[in-house]
This record gives structure tokens, C-alpha cells and sequence, in this order.
């Protein structure tokens, strides 16, 4: 075993490793940009050395340097992690140059699979069943747009050397091909500096199941099963499971027969994911092969006992598998889901800010969190959004979907915006406890699972005002009128005045008439008797009207999280001295949702458009995201060319009628 690693990526893949190694008495070394100077895997890390800038292009994707860092603290491996330089061929062998050892697996086998045209050659040869499509060298337009009318619509346009839905597009008809194939290409080419495509036929009612598979440097080679991961949004997925509640044993034993077979094809060492789509007909197909460890790995580890991390470092070393493919047993059923700074309302798009607050349900055998934030970090526009992976194990399904259910519960996240609340409503959903889970469930269940951004019930407006009460009571103790921050008067009932910001940007009012243990609340012309129970820190016991609920409010400052029998919601408490100039309308112009780079400009100034037009394309957190006109009318300013990069809220057109 190894004495020193150093772990070549940062957030919560870098804790991950470095926690098996904390286990193996491996001493760790991490690398950071200027922006992570004082992140979580910097602070876990036994040395830290800063390597550049906090563009991943000037750091975390600087393999010279890291290869540097690492011959200068006598490391003698280098885990990648993924993203960034894990599946680089390129960096594989040039950490082997240096004389030291890759933790993955060899450049050839990286090189073998990292064109997903040539990945399909290879596994078609061994046998493995393909998707029908095109994945020849011709390149040029014409020439795919001829081929893509051979195989027909639907269709997928891919980046050959993609990955994480990036440089993926779905095209429906003849008509839109055009466009999503230069879109695809243009987003391979930032992604991956290669803007070649491959064209694959669209599998009805698909399913995504992925094998674990691991090889060693003697031979050997297994599976740890399989992982659902069929749930997904923008290409990317948003849950995973294991075992499938698509498979049955027979599917799943041919499947992993094939993914073996893949991993023995090209001499395979280390952690590899042999990815199949499945379609309604429960034909499967190779997809393609990640060469490294997966987001997803927690769920076979919680499925199987094994630390595939733990796996990883011994086959680098030399050693074996430590168990048979008749050794490896399975057990219970597990359930993750990806915690992401986004917006499920508005196209999941990335947010950035500051995590103000964070809390997290207690780690116990059955519930896990894999994270690299903690609370005051700010997540950056430069990197991923995910905040974190929550994994919940049961005997069953049906107790795994329960366990993580009750953990979202107690998950808060405060200062960003999160898909929190949207996985709560996904794993309550009833099609998603049946097991009716395909690629297009979120589209299917779009009306329950993002519901108008706009409705707030009462019962989380009540709770929001009470918690406000309390706040105000307990910082004004005192028994004189002057020591009050309520709403006291002179010979008239106490009233307070709270105006909350809902999600949608629109304001709610109401009016409280406050006493010692209840309250009169006047919400859209109706009056409300309002009692407030035995409460325990966030929890408060509501009494309104007729029916008495339980309600959690978490509160930091302005901001409110709130928990009632009716859902989660967001509030902001509004300063009542707020001002809003007229020209902030959403109509009067166009801001930046969040950082990133203006990619291509697709009108001018002077130009008359319609609502709806797109406008810019902007990336941001490595993905394009395509900006349309709010309106009809004329734009007046274009502020930001192609090439710049973009602040948060930043104008980037003003219109004029």
C-alpha cells in the first residue's frame, strides 16, 4: 500500500478519497485553486499547495503542475477523482513518465474509450450489443444530415468525446437537426476541445443502468452490479438506485455478463462504469464507459459493504481484487440523490452564492452524506454545482424511499438556491414508488414535480409570521413599550405589518395582531385565530382556526425555510424601507440569471425581436444555456460581447417599445 497520495481534484470526490485513506493510515496531499484556498479537501488533506487560478483551466486541469506538487511532497500516486483530468489519456501517461502511478486505469484503456466512436468498434467486436447509429469519421454537415435521415427520428446527437450530458442534444424532427447538431458541436468544443459528433438512435421508453465493473493487473475482472440511473434532467442525472426496479434477474444477469466482457476487451484496471440504455422492450445496448469512479459509487458501496475507493488504491498497488465475482454479495436496496445549487423552476439552471446555512440529517449505517461544502462556503461559478449526495439504504425499496424521504426532511440549505424541495416532491411521487422510472419521468411528471413557483400556502405563511414573533419577542424581553421592536401602540391592539418575497418574486402581506400566546392574522381580506404551542428550537406547534399542525422554520436573517404538512417553501422576509426602481421590471430588460461567459450574441442593438427569441448563448458551470427576449420590442443596448465573461444579475439587453 501506498504511504502518500495526491488527490488530483477538490469538493466532495477529493473528502471522499482522502477519508479511505485517513482509514488505511495513507497520508494525503491536496491541491487547490485560489478559490479553494480554505475549502473542506484543503482543510481534510494532511499538505495543501495552491496550483493557479480559480478557472479549472488554470489549475485543476493543469497536469503539469500537479505533476509537479506531487514529485516535490514524495507523493507516489495520484487519484483523479473524476471530471477534470480523470479520464485524460494524455495526463495518465504522463503521471506514468514521472515515475509515478496513476490511480485508474491504463492510458490505453482510457484512450480506447474515451472516443465514443471508437469505444462502439471495440465493445461491437467483443460482442456487446450497440446502439444503431453513426459513428464513422465523415464529419462534415451534410454528410450527417443525410446519414441522420437514414436512421430516423428521434434521434441523439453526441460529442465523441463527451461526457455529463455535455455536447448532448435530443433532435425530434428533420427540421431542427441543423441547429442541434452546431449547438452539440459547439458545446463538445468547449467542453472537450472536439466538436466531432456521433448519431445514435433515440431508444424508446429508455432506461439507463449502469454496471460497476473493476479490473486488476492479474487478470481478474468482475462486476459489483448494477445502478439505475434513469432519473435525470439536462442529460444529467438527479438519482440513482440499486438494485434496478426495471431488471429481473435474467436481464440482469446478461447485462453484467456484457459489461465483464467490455472490461475484458481492453485489458481493463481499476474502477470502470459500463453505461446501457434499455429500452421499453428491455433490449439493452452499450452506451459507452466511464474509466473512473462514478458520483454515483455510494449506492454499490452501500448495496455490497465495499469501499471502491479502498478498491482502487490496492489494484494500483498491485495487489488483486479482493473478492470473486461468486465472492461479491448484495443486499437491501439503495437510494441517492444529488443536492445542487439550481433552479428546478427555471430549466434546473445552475445558481451561485453563499451557503449561509446548512443542515444535514445525522449520518448513521443507513443514511450517508458525501459533501465537500460546509456552512459559509460559496459555491462558485467556476465549478460544478453539486452541493452534495445523500444515500440511504433499506431492506427493501420501499424502506430506502421512506429513509430518504425523512433525511430530505431534515436537509436545510439557506443562501442559494437548491433542487431541495424538488427532490422531495420526486421521491414522494407515485410513479417513483411504483418503479416507473425512465429517462422521461421528470418530463411525464413535470405538473407535480415543478408546480408555480407562486403558491404559498397559508399554513407556511402563518408559520413564517409566528417564527418572526418569536424572534421579535425573545430579542425584546423587557417589560417597557420602548424595549418592543413588535408592532405596540398607544391604547391600540399591537399589529405587525410582514410582507414576504416569495419564490416567483411576488410579495405576499399580512397583518398579525399580536398577544401573549396568540395572534390575529389578516391574510388576503380574511382573518385568522392563530395559537402557538409547546415549540423545540425550529419546530413550532400551530394552531390555525380549526386544525393544529407542526411547522419547522429554519431563519437567518431575512430568509426563511419553511416545513409544513403542505410542502417546503422559501420566503423572504422584506424590509419594509425596500426600494424597486421601475427600470428592474422583468420586461424592461434582460439580466444574467448567473455567471458564465457569453458564448455567441444572436441579435444587435436596433434589432426588433418577439418574446421568446433567443438572444445569447451563455455558459456557465460547464454547460450552454440558450437566453431569450422577455418581450417584444426593440433592443435598445446589447452590454457584453462574445468572449466576455458575465457577473450575476449583470444587464446584458435593455429593450425599448
Amino acid at each position: 500500500m501506498f504511504d502518500k497520495i495526491l488527490v488530483a481534484n477538490r469538493g466532495e470526490i477529493a473528502c471522499r478519497v482522502i477519508r479511505t485513506c485517513r482509514a488505511l493510515s495513507v497520508r494525503t496531499v491536496a491541491v487547490h485553486s485560489t478559490a479553494d484556498a480554505r475549502a473542506l479537501h484543503v482543510e481534510m488533506a494532511d499538505e495543501a499547495f495552491e496550483i493557479g487560478g480559480p478557472r479549472p483551466v488554470d489549475s485543476y486541469l493543469r497536469g503539469d503542475r500537479i505533476i509537479e506538487v506531487a514529485r516535490k511532497c514524495g507523493a507516489q500516486a495520484i487519484h483523479p477523482g473524476y471530471g477534470f483530468l480523470s479520464e485524460n489519456e494524455r495526463f495518465a501517461r504522463a503521471v506514468e513518465a514521472a515515475g509515478l502511478v496513476f490511480i485508474g486505469p491504463t492510458p490505453e484503456a482510457i484512450e480506447k474509450m474515451g472516443l465514443k466512436d471508437r469505444a462502439k468498434a471495440i465493445l461491437e467486436k467483443a460482442g456487446v450489443p450497440v446502439v444503431p447509429g453513426y459513428h464513422g469519421e465523415k464529419q462534415d454537415d451534410a454528410y450527417l444530415k443525410a446519414v441522420a435521415d437514414t436512421i430516423g427520428f428521434p434521434l441523439l446527437v453526441k460529442a465523441v468525446a463527451g461526457g455529463g450530458g455535455r455536447g448532448m442534444r435530443l433532435v425530434r424532427d428533420a427540421g431542427e437537426f441543423d441547429a442541434q447538431l452546431a449547438a452539440a458541436r459547439r458545446e463538445a468544443k468547449g467542453a472537450f476541445g472536439d466538436d466531432r459528433v456521433l448519431l445514435e438512435r433515440f431508444v424508446q421508453g429508455p432506461h439507463h443502468v449502469e454496471f460497476q465493473v473493476f479490473g486488476d493487473t492479474h487478470g481478474n475482472h468482475v462486476h459489483l452490479f448494477e445502478r439505475e440511473c434513469s432519473i435525470q434532467r439536462r442529460h444529467q442525472k438527479v438519482l440513482e438506485e440499486s438494485p434496478s426496479p426495471f431488471l429481473d434477474e435474467e436481464l440482469r444477469r446478461r447485462m453484467g455478463k456484457a459489461a465483464v466482457a467490455a472490461a475484458k476487451a481492453i485489458g481493463y484496471r481499476g474502477a470502470g462504469t459500463v453505461e446501457f440504455i434499455v429500452g421499453a422492450d428491455r433490449q439493452f445496448y452499450f452506451m459507452e464507459m466511464n474509466t473512473r469512479l462514478q458520483v454515483e459509487h455510494p449506492v454499490t458501496e452501500m448495496i455490497t459493504g465495499e469501499d471502491l475507493v479502498e478498491w482502487q488504491l490496492r489494484v494500483a498497488a498491485g495487489e488483486p481484487l479482493p473478492l470473486s465475482q461468486d465472492e461479491i454479495l448484495t443486499g437491501g436496496h439503495a437510494i441517492e440523490v444529488r443536492l445542487c445549487a439550481e433552479n428546478p423552476g427555471n430549466g434546473f439552471l445552475p445558481e451561485t452564492g453563499r451557503v449561509a446555512v446548512l443542515r444535514t440529517p445525522p449520518e448513521a449505517p443507513d443514511v450517508r452524506l458525501d459533501t465537500g461544502i460546509r456552512e459559509g462556503d460559496t459555491v462558485s461559478v467556476f465549478y460544478d454545482s453539486m452541493l452534495g449526495k445523500l444515500i440511504c439504504w433499506g431492506d427493501n425499496r420501499e424502506e430506502a424511499a421512506r429513509r430518504m424521504r425523512e433525511a430530505l426532511s431534515r436537509t436545510e440549505v439557506l443562501g442559494v438556491r437548491t433542487n431541495l424541495a424538488f427532490l422531495e416532491r420526486l421521491v414522494a411521487h407515485p410513479a417513483f414508488i411504483e418503479g416507473v422510472t425512465d429517462t422521461g419521468f421528470i418530463d411525464a411528471h413535470r405538473a407535480g414535480l415543478l408546480p408555480p413557483a407562486g403558491e404559498v400556502p397559508l399554513e407556511a405563511l402563518v408559520a413564517a409570521a409566528a417564527r418572526v414573533h418569536l424572534d421579535e419577542r425573545a430579542a425584546s424581553p423587557g417589560s417597557s413599550p420602548w424595549d418592543h421592536a413588535g408592532g405596540w401602540r398607544l391604547n391600540q391592539p399591537a399589529v405587525r405589518a410582514m410582507e414576504f418575497r416569495r419564490p416567483d418574486g411576488a410579495t405576499v402581506a399580512l397583518e398579525a395582531q399580536m398577544g401573549a400566546d396568540h395572534a390575529l392574522v389578516h391574510v388576503s381580506g380574511r382573518r385568522h385565530r392563530v395559537t402557538l404551542g409547546p415549540g423545540d428550537g425550529e419546530r413550532l406547534q400551530v394552531s390555525l382556526d380549526d386544525e393544529t399542525y407542526f411547522a419547522r422554520v429554519v431563519r437567518h436573517g431575512d430568509l426563511l425555510s419553511v416545513s409544513t404538512p403542505a410542502g417546503r417553501h422559501e420566503l423572504v422576509l422584506v424590509d419594509p424601507f425596500h426600494y424597486e426602481p421601475a427600470d428592474l421590471l422583468p420586461d424592461a430588460r434582460l439580466t444574467a440569471l448567473m455567471p458564465g461567459r457569453v458564448v455567441k450574441l444572436m441579435a444587435s442593438a436596433g434589432e426588433k425581436v418577439a418574446k421568446g427569441q433567443p438572444l445569447m448563448i451563455l455558459e456557465a458551470m460547464k454547460m450552454e444555456h440558450t437566453l431569450v427576449s422577455p418581450r417584444d420590442g426593440v433592443i435598445e443596448r446589447v452590454a457584453f460581447a462574445e468572449g466576455d465573461l458575465v457577473p450575476a444579475d449583470a444587464l446584458l439587453f435593455a429593450f425599448r417599445d
